[in-house]
């Protein structure tokens, strides 16, 4: 077995004839590219900027190998490094990368996980409006965390917009020098954005102005975050006690969740060139293999990235080896240039992620959300706060519980009964459900939308009224369902209960046999002893219509004219 696997991976990594070429030429834009965002990303960490070049050499080749989406490019993600130094800022300065290289191990291994368990159907319950709410936040906290160093000026504040807003209030604090550097790294950024040179504008962003001002020395510079290595990054087992810090250990979960929910974004934006479908599952893995890999030569955490994907695109890359080749690219620009990288001012890396950050605002999307109703603008605003002025984790946990409860509500909501009247030649015609049952008469109702939780308590208050009725016969359609949850069983037991007591009977209909199986061991009494099921059959309406039939033929048993058949 284990030999299938990996003769299938081999087939899955040789590139098609002629590809490799293209590719190694496609990757060379990626890596010149990933040299202002991984040292950018790690600014947001708050550790030395050459670990995010490790996670930009280490990440696209590992993730590369393994993704089932070809062209997605596995490297630093804003998101993930926020939600990084999130975790370990309170952690020393010199402890801290220490902390950073095992929270991306981790992160890996519950990816890894995350893709064996098959848990990618899962992240389809992460709402739109949570997300977009909380990649909007995320833009938001690196603009305002990004003044102070794009001005030079010293900031006080527990979060992002507090330190932003100190800035502002004491203008004094503003080194000129800084400010108008970072300011001519924008005006660089916004001019080349519409030409040709927009592939490598981050670039010239940063080294033009680092060149124009290698005389001043009020600049803060990239080597005064610490000694930039030189040479090749070899591996590096990171602190394993670490791993058992609670800050460690929920940060890790954090960047997890944010990296698998914005892969699967990232992987439906790139489809596979041959046309073949991408596995969630498979690109949990890769990007779980991804994080290993960076943790591992001491990077920062990565995942599916949007921007770095899109360029791969545009580059012409034909396959996993664009990526793959980028990190190779980016291991030979440590190799050469990290010496470099030290002279490199901070405003111009500020003036990048600032950049960045609005350019990833998704107006059109936060347009739809804000026309789309009540619940999406609430749980967009919801997380756009809680992601300003709470840490990352907690923010991604409200994230999760709240797209939660907007399924369930949703759910609850969007359920609906409906009366079914028989029509000749089998047909039935559909009409609002009544409020109370008649007297001695077949009512053959049908349920749109989830049974589980929340839905099944709409589902009591929409059934009809049995109180005052006399042997009222309910036949209840649930085609298409497989299984109940506790609370349906529970509820059905209980109308069934009502009915008996008013003489009269519920039918179910279009039962599948899984949940007449589930049905016949419930030990509700009134399910086991007064209910009858009808199966589905291959015919839709079908088991309506002599479930239907069945209760006219009760009702005639026991004194009370049906109404006429339901042919």
């Amino acid at each position: 077995m284990r030999l299938g696997i990996a003769r299938r991976w081999l087939r899955s990594v040789r590139p098609g004839p002629g590809a490799l070429r293209r590719d190694a030429i496609a990757g060379v834009p990626g890596a010149v590219g990933s040299v202002p965002d991984g040292m950018a990303s790690a600014v947001l960490v708050g550790v030395n900027p050459v670990y995010g070049l490790y996670a930009s050499f280490a990440g696209p080749v590992a993730g590369g190998l393994t993704a089932s989406t070809r062209l997605m490019v596995i490297t630093t993600t804003t998101a993930a490094a926020l939600a990084a130094g999130s975790a370990v800022e309170g952690f020393d300065a010199d402890k801290r990368p220490e902390a950073l290289f095992m929270l991306t191990v981790l992160a890996g291994a519950v990816m890894v996980a995350a893709g064996l368990l098959r848990l990618g159907r899962y992240t389809r319950f992460v709402s739109f409006s949570v997300m977009i709410g909380f990649l909007t936040g995320v833009a938001a906290n690196i603009i305002f965390g990004q003044i102070p160093d794009l001005t030079g000026a010293s900031a006080t504040g527990d979060v992002a917009i507090e330190k932003a807003l100190d800035v502002v209030l004491h203008p004094s604090r503003i080194e000129l020098a800084s400010l108008l550097t970072g300011a001519a790294a924008l005006a660089l950024l916004v001019g080349l954005a519409r030409t040709r040179l927009a592939p490598f504008s981050a670039v010239i962003a940063l080294v033009v102005p680092t060149l124009l001002t290698l005389s001043v020395d009020s600049i803060a510079r990239v080597e005064d975050a610490g000694e930039i290595p030189t040479g090749f990054p070899l591996p590096h087992i990171p602190d394993l006690a670490l791993g058992v810090d609670p800050n460690v250990l929920v940060g890790a979960l954090s960047v997890a969740v944010i990296v698998l929910v914005q892969g699967v974004g990232v992987s439906e934006a790139a489809p596979n060139p041959d046309g073949s479908a991408s596995d969630p599952n498979r690109d949990f893995i890769a990007q779980g293999a991804g994080n290993l890999a960076s943790g591992l030569f001491r990077g920062q955490p990565v995942g599916g990235s949007v921007g770095q994907t899109a360029l791969n695109v545009a580059a012409g890359a034909r396959g996993r080896w664009a990526s793959i080749f980028s990190g190779l690219w980016m291991l030979a620009i440590l190799v050469a240039f990290a010496g470099i990288v030290g002279q490199v001012v901070i405003p111009t890396l500020a003036a990048v992620l600032i950049y960045a950050a609005i350019g990833s605002l998704r107006s059109g999307a936060i347009g739809t959300i804000l026309r789309t109703g009540r619940a999406s603008q609430i749980a967009f605003a919801t997380t756009v706060v809680a992601t300003l002025f709470l840490p990352v984790a907690a923010a991604v946990a409200i994230g999760v519980a709240l797209s939660l409860l907007l399924q369930l509500n949703s759910e609850a909501l969007d359920l609906k009964v409906v009366r079914l009247e028989p029509l000749p030649g089998g047909r039935f015609a559909e009409g609002p459900a009544p409020t109370r049952l008649p007297s001695n008469a077949v009512t053959l109702l049908d349920v749109y939308g989830s049974l589980y939780y929340a839905g099944a308590k709409t589902l009591a208050a929409r059934l009809p009224e049995t109180a005052g009725a006399e042997r009222p016969v309910v036949v209840l359609r649930l085609r298409g369902r497989t299984q109940l949850g506790a609370s349906s069983v529970v509820i059905l037991d209980a109308y069934a209960a009502r009915l008996a007591a008013v003489g009269g009977r519920l039918i179910l209909s279009g039962v599948a046999p899984e949940l007449v199986k589930q049905l016949q061991r419930t030990g509700r009494g009134h399910l086991d002893a007064d209910v009858s099921a009808f199966p589905a059959t291959n015919v839709i309406g079908d088991s309506s219509d002599e479930a239907y039939r069945e209760a006219e033929r009760w009702l005639a048993a026991n004194g009370a004219p049906g109404k006429e058949g339901a042919d």
